[in-house]
């Protein structure tokens, strides 16, 4: 039995609130969780192989499912799941990160329970700690969207599609509010094109109501591979570096990765030059090649500069 990465994440809020309510109404859960009810039951199909280490019927996750039959879900034996997590300094950064990441397009509802969490991890923040903040528009924006999300009601905005143009005004039905590499998204269906759209927050302006509502269409289809995918100027470099910069390929959003006779060749898209020359530069000698060999201009310039100034200060 093999689940989806999708389902994965699905399945790993589905478990715990089905703990914390007792029993819950399948159609209703498959509303809250934006499923179907067939989609909901296969994810408790996948529940029911799930569980501890060892695979025995003590070990696993049990379903009722004479009770799903009947249209109520019930758990047990999902109690280990309630037990204190341990985590790595690197997990609780990744889950600070992480937490700093959601807070930003939180209702005043979610960020206390967001904010609470965050101060669970005070220690990791003592030590140093990570500070992140998407570009997800003003507090303004985000609360009449979440509105309108929840109302489902028609809204017009004043939108900033490219830097130096003049804002459009798409009518939209707003859907979900998102978050991916750094950027506050909304998906909605765009009611002039007649088809899902998808609007960075921080370049919606205004959102203005229309005192219309709207019927459900069902979820918008999932995010593409990320933002770097969709900007017009985003170059396709190739990558040879040594096996020991491997993480990279975990680290950073890439198109493909493949072993060679030296290390591994590694395809990203690079929107970002001061980025890229600033990876470069961190890799150095555990970089073996760059193609387009002008994508390295910018970094071999940089790394001249330093050894330069290195001398300098060696002359002193």
């Amino acid at each position: 039995m093999t689940a989806s990465s999708d389902q994965v994440t699905r399945l790993l809020s589905l478990v715990p609130y089905l703990q914390t309510v007792g029993e819950a109404g399948l159609d209703e859960t498959a509303e809250r969780f934006g499923v179907s009810r067939k989609q909901l039951l296969r994810d408790l199909n996948v529940i029911w192989y799930c569980g501890l280490p060892g695979g025995y019927p003590g070990d696993l996750i049990e379903v009722d499912f004479d009770s799903v039959a009947e249209g109520v879900i019930r758990l047990s034996n999902a109690e280990f799941l309630s037990r204190p997590m341990r985590f790595t300094p690197d997990e609780a950064y990744a889950l600070l990160a992480a937490l700093q990441d959601i807070r930003e397009l939180a209702d005043a509802e979610s960020r206390a329970a967001v904010d609470s969490a965050i101060a669970k991890l005070g220690a990791v923040q003592a030590s140093g700690g990570v500070a992140v903040r998407a570009r997800a528009g003003s507090d303004e924006v985000r609360a009449a969207l979440r509105e309108a999300v929840e109302g489902r009601r028609v809204v017009t905005l004043v939108y900033d599609a490219q830097p130096g143009q003049a804002a459009t005004r798409p009518t939209v039905e707003p859907y979900v509010i998102a978050s991916r590499d750094g950027y506050g998204y909304l998906q909605a269906w765009s009611i002039g094109a007649e088809a899902w759209r998808t609007y960075r927050l921080d370049r919606i302006s205004a959102v203005e109501a229309t005192g219309e509502m709207y019927d459900w269409r069902g979820q918008p289809e999932p995010f593409g591979a990320g933002w770097l995918d969709q900007r017009a100027d985003a170059a396709l470099v190739k990558l040879e570096v040594k096996n020991s910069a491997h993480w990279i390929t975990e680290y950073f959003p890439i198109v493909a990765a493949k072993r060679t006779r030296r290390g591994w060749l590694v395809t990203m898209r690079v929107a970002d030059p001061a980025w890229w020359r600033a990876l470069l530069l961190r890799l150095g000698g555990e970089v073996l090649s760059v193609d387009p060999p002008d994508a390295a201009a910018s970094a071999r310039e940089a790394a001249r500069e330093a050894l330069a100034a290195y001398e300098a200060l060696a002359d002193v």
